[in-house]
């Protein structure tokens, strides 16, 4: 059908071509004039020859020669254009009869009359019927012309009548077609008749080249080929139609001049009805009429050729339209059907099957726009055919075919989200029933061992459980097969793991809560004779056995309730041991619990993360959205969203499956964490991006740009909240790690689980200082050379400067300054806390650099001016000396032992390379007590005078050394105290130095008694007990491989301690005795000093 339709708008076409041709080409060819009345004006203007429109009695033309004196004079070019223009006037029939001449000679001679007539024989183009001429009135030449006639009659070659007068001449022609001039009655003016002929031509040269357009026009549009695009369609249809409207208007003024050209014609029957015309000017009036009716027939052929042709370009355009969005739409719909595919419909929980469907309704959403403008296109289509379009066998299968892709995807979506749903109601089945086995172990949990000793207490909890068990039909799973039959189609491996592990949970409650009824019903029967309750065993204040044994056992409890619960004899030993695995179990349940948060949080972390650089940040370089993106916003993606992506995927392929990994072993999860703490450290760059972010987005947050990608991800929130779920997340590890030490006292993995939250709180310390640190400014160097950030904080400071040119304003300083101080592992800085403005990030701190000191070259005094809060760091040998008070006693003491470790280190850094040095240089000698360098780290004014004088006289030979103690885990950072009081302004002290006693006499040393503590130590075991700087401990007794159990006065714990750690802990606390010994010192000094300040000073003012 679509063929026939195309082949008929052809043919139409065709057809009123040929017709519009046929026309065009009878004008062209009809008025193909040889010369036209303006081309020679001049030469008619001498009226030498006219054609006043007269016929003679056979209609011949008539053509009048009248006087002209000049005749002979007149040009052979000249004369043969007016004659040859002359003949062409009449119409061809009347030519055909052939001209009468009237040659009018009254007023000649007779030579002029033979020239005439000669030259008139020789030169006349048309057919000549009759000649006539009026010879001349003078007696003598019209004597002279009938006798010499005679004579040279058949020279002239043409039929030629000599007339005396004009009465003889109407005998020939009618005087009605004689000019007044020549006896006749038809009045003749040249002049009008010149002008009417240059009208007529020049309308007749109009109609020509109006024709000549159009047909020119005709073809172009006949031989047009169709475009392939719709733009070369729209932009040929625009440039076809332009030339029609000018087609229209040519032939608009050409009819209009026809029109008046007539009026000027029929011009003299308006005024005088009666006239009569002229042959010529019945001709002129039949040629005017003619050429009208032949301009009106070509409008109307072309006006139909031109519908038709333009209704093949608009269903062209129409086509080519319909075609590319056919094109577009079919991409949008194989790019909807491909998500679909690839969009998978497993989930792995609750959570994560909201977060799917919600996922499935977008795609839904976006879909059924898309479906609907397939739809709508595919209606199109349809329209296009019922209004007969030449193409409907190329629309009609489009339209089938987009009818199809919809339903089929309408079919997916419907099925998928089924899926979904169904996944929905399995996984809210199995969380259900999940939580039903939690309360119920947390019931079993709860219930108190001591309570359910009595008849009642038992009865009342038999009647709890039962109670609970109750419940069980509504909240567990029946059928384990049932239930897979039904869910067949969602059961992915992981889903159908879930549901087996269901399944055993349940059993493994209903087992739990089978045996506790058991054991409630034995408690709960009625009792043939009085039981006497045993009371618990007291409180054992030294331990049973030695922390070898009990390494041995491996069996930590994390929990105080549950230890003692363990501890407590209930019954029978057998009650006893079934309490204990049931609190196992119980913390089993908890640290997996845990574990299923933490897994479930950190998919949807990484989901999260995804969505946000899938959504905000790749559309930063979307050139559609290109418009939307502020200026402030542009080449400012890495200044946005800092190292996410680096997060990211680091998260994605590593940490989530590393962390997939422990699943069954939750206790076991601080390995992963502490194989993966360098990768973490990864947040501290974010962490430090945040504040130029948050400022960034403050700038942009209205922008369209944000609100069309939040609009797209249907987001509730906005992209500041998604910029800070990394903050939220590095903080959120350190939470869970705690719940799951607390739930694995005693397993495998504590001991890294500990280590882990030590190291991530450890990471959320660097992060935080090194916001801080970034605020600095007025610094010249480099930060990163002060190596790593230890500590930061506010604190209040005074200045002395004992030498040189002191400031006045720092001698005559008694209000403190408030310093920021920056400890680094090689200098210390002061800085000047600016004041805060703006609102979040932007409310950040920022610190003025003013002073710095080299930890090579510092020393400290630990209290000052008597007051517990401060102490004093100095250099130079106290040239210059900074009062520092910190705002709590705690945060002085943090940061003198942290100081403390800086120097100490520095002094070990000095001690092996003066040993390095001298074991090149120097050879061992004896040790010579007097010629013995101290090392130590405490220095007192004796020692410093002393040293002078040493200085001078004598350089040390060896280096007395002492064999430190073993490393123990947990003691090997032993930082080094000082018990000082003030003395001399707390600027000098005494210290008598003593030689320290040999390792192998230390545990003879020891012994039961009060101590007080001068290093901090932490414990590296649950047996093992931590103790400050300052608390005051008890030595119970000594056990096993040189351990003491200690007990700690200040916070009444106990535990175990090496006795090798003992010397570098503890004094006696009546002689405020205080032993400085660290690991690997060179030499060891003790002081009996009950009321020195000491002070703490660094190698650099040690000469070896």
């Amino acid at each position: 059908m679509s063929l026939n339709r195309v082949s008929q708008l052809c043919h139409d076409i065709t057809r009123l071509w040929l017709q519009l041709k046929m026309m065009t080409d009878d004008i062209v060819h009809r008025e193909d004039a040889p010369r036209f009345a303006a081309e020679i004006g001049s030469e008619l203007q001498k009226q030498f020859a006219i054609l006043p429109g007269g016929r003679g009695m056979n209609g011949s033309p008539v053509m009048v020669f009248p006087e002209f004196p000049a005749f002979s004079e007149l040009e052979e070019e000249e004369m043969q254009n007016v004659l040859s223009y002359l003949t062409s006037v009449p119409s061809v029939a009347a030519s055909g009869e052939g001209f009468i001449l009237v040659i009018d000679r009254r007023l000649d001679r007779w030579a002029a009359v033979r020239a005439t007539l000669l030259r008139i024989a020789g030169s006349f183009p048309g057919n000549l019927n009759l000649v006539l001429v009026l010879r001349p009135n003078t007696l003598f030449q019209r004597t002279l012309s009938d006798f010499l006639f005679k004579f040279n009659k058949d020279e002239f070659k043409m039929k030629v009548v000599m007339l005396s007068s004009v009465t003889e001449l109407h005998a020939y022609i009618d005087p009605g077609q004689l000019t007044t001039e020549l006896g006749g009655t038809q009045e003749y003016c040249h002049e009008s008749w010149i002008s009417h002929r240059t009208a007529i031509e020049a309308f007749a040269l109009m109609v020509k080249t109006t024709a000549q357009t159009l047909q020119a026009f005709g073809t172009e549009l006949a031989e047009t080929e169709l475009p392939n695009d719709a733009e070369a369609t729209t932009n040929l249809l625009h440039t076809h139609t332009l030339k029609k409207d000018t087609m229209k208007e040519d032939l608009q003024v050409a009819l209009s001049q026809g029109g008046h050209l007539l009026e000027c014609i029929n011009e003299p029957l308006q005024t005088d009805p009666e006239y009569s015309m002229t042959y010529d000017e019945l001709e002129n009036l039949a040629t005017v009429q003619r050429l009208l009716g032949q301009l009106d027939e070509t409008e109307t052929a072309f006006d139909e050729f031109w519908e038709r042709h333009r209704t093949k370009l608009e269903q062209c355009l129409q086509l080519r339209h319909f075609e590319q969005h056919f094109r577009e739409v079919r991409g949008q719909l194989d790019a909807t059907s491909e998500r679909l595919s690839g969009f998978s419909e497993v989930s792995v929980n609750p959570a994560h099957a909201e977060h799917v469907l919600r996922e499935l309704s977008g795609h839904e959403s976006k879909a059924c726009d898309i479906l609907d403008c397939a739809l709508s296109l595919a209606s199109e289509g349809d329209l296009l055919i019922e209004n007969s379009h030449y193409a409907e066998d190329s629309i009609r299968p489009k339209c089938s075919e987009l009818r199809g892709v919809c339903e089929e995807i309408s079919s997916t979506l419907r099925s998928k989200k089924n899926l979904l749903l169904r996944a929905m109601e399995l996984h809210q089945a199995l969380e259900k029933a999940s939580l039903w086995c939690e309360e119920g172990i947390f019931l079993l949990a709860s219930q108190p061992v001591d309570r359910c000793q009595s008849q009642d207490g038992a009865e009342a909890a038999l009647q709890e459980l039962e109670r609970y068990l109750d419940t069980a039909a509504l909240h567990t799973l029946a059928d384990h097969s049932a239930i897979c039959c039904q869910y067949e189609p969602v059961l992915s491996s992981q889903l159908r793991d879930q549901v087996e592990r269901v399944f055993q949970k349940q059993t493994s409650v209903q087992e739990m809560f089978e045996k506790r009824r058991v054991s409630l019903k034995k408690l709960a029967a009625k009792q043939t004779r009085p039981v006497q309750p045993v009371a618990p065993r007291p409180e054992v204040k030294s331990p049973l056995s030695s922390p070898n044994q009990q390494r041995k056992e491996r069996r930590y409890s994390a929990d105080n309730a549950i230890c003692k619960k363990a501890e407590s004899p209930v019954l029978n030993g057998g009650t006893r041991h079934a309490s204990l695995s049931e609190e196992e179990e119980n913390l089993a349940v908890l640290r997996r619990h845990v574990m299923n948060e933490l897994l479930e949080t950190e998919r949807a972390y990484v989901e999260e993360l995804l969505c946000v650089l899938e959504g905000y940040a790749a559309e930063m370089d979307n050139p559609a959205m290109a418009p939307l993106i502020p200026n402030t916003l542009l080449n400012k993606k890495d200044v946005l969203f800092g190292n996410m992506s680096e997060i990211h995927q680091f998260h994605k392929r590593t940490f989530l499956k590393e962390l997939e990994a422990y699943t069954d072993c939750p206790e076991l999860v601080g390995r992963c964490f502490l194989e993966r703490m360098k990768d973490l450290q990864i947040y501290e760059a974010y962490c430090q991006n945040k504040p130029r972010s948050e400022s960034l987005w403050r700038q942009c947050s209205d922008c369209a740009f944000f609100q069309e990608c939040q609009k797209k991800l249907e987001h509730k929130l906005g992209l500041d909240s998604y910029l800070l779920k990394p903050v939220q997340r590095i903080t959120k590890y350190q939470l869970l790690l705690k719940e799951l030490l607390k739930y694995s006292k005693g397993c495998d993995g504590c001991d890294d689980l500990q280590e882990a939250l030590s190291s991530i709180l450890g990471i959320l310390k660097a992060v935080n200082d090194s916001m801080h640190l970034i605020a600095i400014t007025g610094y010249e160097g480099n930060l990163s050379e002060l190596g790593r950030l230890l500590m930061q904080g506010s604190f209040s400071v005074w200045t002395e400067h004992k030498k040189g040119h002191a400031k006045v304003k720092d001698l005559a300083r008694f209000k403190p300054m408030q310093r920021h101080l920056f400890l680094h592992q090689k200098a210390l800085l002061f800085c000047k806390r600016r004041e805060e403005n703006g609102e979040g990030y932007e409310k950040a701190p920022s610190y003025s650099f003013k002073h710095s000191l080299s930890m090579s070259a510092v020393g400290i005094t630990e209290n000052a001016k008597g007051d517990n809060k401060k102490f004093e760091i100095w250099c130079n040998s106290r040239d210059e000396v900074f009062i520092v008070q910190a705002p709590t006693p705690e945060i002085k003491t943090t940061w003198v032992n942290e100081i403390r470790k800086v120097l100490t280190q520095q002094l070990k850094a000095c001690r092996d390379a003066s040993q390095q040095k001298i074991s090149d240089s120097v050879s061992p000698s004896p040790t010579s007590n007097n010629s013995s360098i101290s090392l130590s780290p405490f220095r007192s004014n004796g020692q410093k005078n002393q040293k002078k004088q040493e200085e001078k006289k004598v350089e040390p030979s060896t280096i007395s050394e002492v064999n430190s103690s073993p490393k123990h885990k947990g003691w090997n950072k032993a930082s080094l105290s000082v018990d000082a009081s003030e003395e001399n302004d707390g600027y000098s002290s005494s210290e008598d130095p003593i030689t320290s006693e040999p390792e192998d006499d230390v545990g003879k040393k020891l012994a039961p008694g009060k101590y007080t503590v001068v290093a901090d130590c932490e414990k590296a075991g649950p047996q093992e007990l931590s103790v400050k700087s300052g608390d005051m401990v008890q030595l119970i007794r000594e056990g096993e491989e040189g351990q003491w159990f200690v007990k700690n006065l200040r916070t009444s714990k106990e535990g175990w301690v090496a006795a090798a750690n003992l010397l570098s802990l503890i004094s006696e606390s009546k002689s405020s005795q205080s032993l400085s010994s660290s690991d690997g010192s060179v030499s060891g000094n003790l002081s009996t000093s009950s009321s020195c300040s000491e002070t703490y000073t660094s190698y650099s003012d040690i000469k070896p």
